[in-house]
């Protein structure tokens, strides 16, 4: 399993995580989400409320390129498109390394298309 995946998986077992738009939105006017996050194939809709509302209260909001069946398989219920980091630490966590991620991934075609 993806290691950045894996986190939220930590999230949901330590109960640090918030699930689909009602419960990300209700976390995130609480002041309890640090980090909402939006699946690739999220809806337009959910996405631009996930994001307004994310601005609006001051939390970060990040695009992922997980889809609706990751978020689904990691909190444990349906195809979520919305999800929320509700620690600091873990948002941290997750943002590093989805960044090493990506760099590592950019790296990778960089070399194939030199090759």
């Amino acid at each position: 399993m993806d290691r950045t995946l894996n986190l939220l998986g930590i999230a949901r077992k330590a109960g640090k995580l918030a699930v689909g738009a009602n419960d990300v939105a209700f976390t995130v006017r609480m002041g309890i989400a640090s980090l909402v996050l939006s699946a690739s194939d999220a809806s337009d809709g959910s996405t631009r409320r996930a994001k307004l509302n994310a601005e609006k209260y001051e939390v970060k909001y990040m695009p992922v390129p997980y889809t609706k069946f990751e978020f689904g398989n990691i909190a444990g219920r349906g195809s979520p498109g919305i999800l929320a980091i509700l620690d600091d630490g873990l948002a941290c966590s997750f943002t590093e390394k989805l960044k090493s991620k990506q760099d590592q991934t950019h790296m990778e075609t960089q070399e194939e298309m030199h090759i």
